[in-house]
């Protein structure tokens, strides 16, 4: 076993007839810790967003637009977290209902989308619950809290988008079976 709390396991050098590498507890992960706190804070906003009909990247998409400023598709999904062809997939429907439009850029290229009024009203209407939502986590957590926690997971994507994709040393890995 090894002496760093949270994890489990043998350590890597202990042959390959280990039955685990050392690893932290799936409970100390932190992409398994980042992923159910998005889903359970996701899930108290979602119900508003299920009842105006927009699933949850619609309305990150619809709330990227709320202030005015003409985006084109690129610094929408950068902005909204998405996939620049899902963000073209939901564009689509956004604008078959009405809620968004397509302004002509300086580049015949490049689209620029704004909310409509029909999207400025559902805008309006999903902002005033969201911020209810809010109310309650800011209760519920601290108000201080909650901006200290936003102001640290800013910085951890900071820290983690510098990293390499590789760890800058990589330890020996154990073999993997011949058929792999």
């Amino acid at each position: 076993m090894t002496d760093r709390p949270g994890l489990t396991g043998q350590p890597a050098d202990a042959g390959p007839d280990a039955p685990i590498v050392a690893l932290r507890g799936f409970e100390s992960s932190l992409p398994i810790a980042l992923l159910r706190a998005r889903a359970a804070t996701a899930n108290k906003f979602k119900r508003h967003t299920d009842a105006l009909g927009l699933t949850q990247p619609q309305w990150r998409v619809v709330r990227a637009l709320a202030p005015g400023v003409p985006l084109d598709v690129r610094t929408l999904a950068e902005r909204c977290a998405l996939l620049q062809p899902s963000v073209s997939r939901l564009l689509k429907s956004l604008e078959d209902r009405g809620l968004i439009q397509t302004l002509p850029g300086q580049d015949a290229r490049r689209r620029l989308l704004t909310l409509t009024d029909r999207g400025r009203s559902v805008f309006n209407r999903a902002a005033v619950i969201s911020e209810a939502v809010y109310r309650d986590i800011e209760a519920a957590y601290g108000r201080e809290e909650l901006e200290r926690l936003v102001a640290m997971l800013t910085r951890l994507r900071e820290v983690a988008e510098g990293l390499p994709d590789l760890p800058r040393t990589m330890p020996p890995l154990p073999p993997l079976p011949p058929d792999i």
